[in-house]
């Protein structure tokens, strides 16, 4: 096993027949669920949760990847990343999964698009966010552009233009970020 610089891992192992493909698509590859139930198992150890196993079976050397963060919910440091990189390496060589050469990758899932809870909104005042609402005159769904101000207990505030407009919690259906349009 070789690790590179940023703490990714290559095994050296035997090669494998290419997978079938159906239509397009390629089939699932047949150790993906072997892979997510061994990883699954090794980060609920380590205090993680995982997020998403990919095999990205294309690459020379093939890539696994791994995206999983923190059991409590907390953010997932490029220390946690790289020790669980070095656990989950150990667990999938005993567990002789990969014949072939192979790159680890370990990351978190990175930041939703989406503002759910107050820690979001805290994080993201004064970005450009898009709000959907549900128009109060009309009942449609719309969408307003602005920079986000706050989030209290009963109003979502954008600040549009240099003008504060505010929406109620209730009619407010999605806050996602979003690069701001000119005009």
């Amino acid at each position: 096993m070789i690790r590179t610089a940023a703490g990714e891992q290559i095994t050296a192992g035997a090669g494998r027949a290419a997978r079938p493909l159906t239509g397009d698509r390629p089939l699932p590859h047949p150790l993906l669920p072997d892979i997510q139930t061994l990883a699954s198992r090794v980060a609920e150890a380590s205090g993680f949760q995982v997020c998403g196993v990919q095999l990205l079976t294309h690459r020379i050397p093939m890539t696994l990847q791994v995206q999983l963060r923190l059991a409590d919910g907390g953010d997932v440091s490029l220390d946690n990343c790289a020790a669980f990189s070095g656990v989950l390496g150990e667990a999938l060589e005993a567990g002789n999964l990969l014949e072939e050469a192979y790159v680890l990758e370990i990351s978190s899932p990175g930041i939703s698009e989406e503002l759910k809870d107050d820690r979001d909104f805290r994080s993201f005042r004064g970005f450009p966010v898009t709000v959907r609402h549900r128009d109060a005159k009309t009942g449609q769904e719309a969408d307003r552009e602005g920079l986000l101000l706050e989030r209290d207990e009963t109003t979502v505030h954008l600040n549009v233009r240099g003008r504060t407009v505010r929406f109620p919690r209730s009619d407010v259906i999605s806050v996602r970020l979003t690069t701001p349009t000119e005009g």
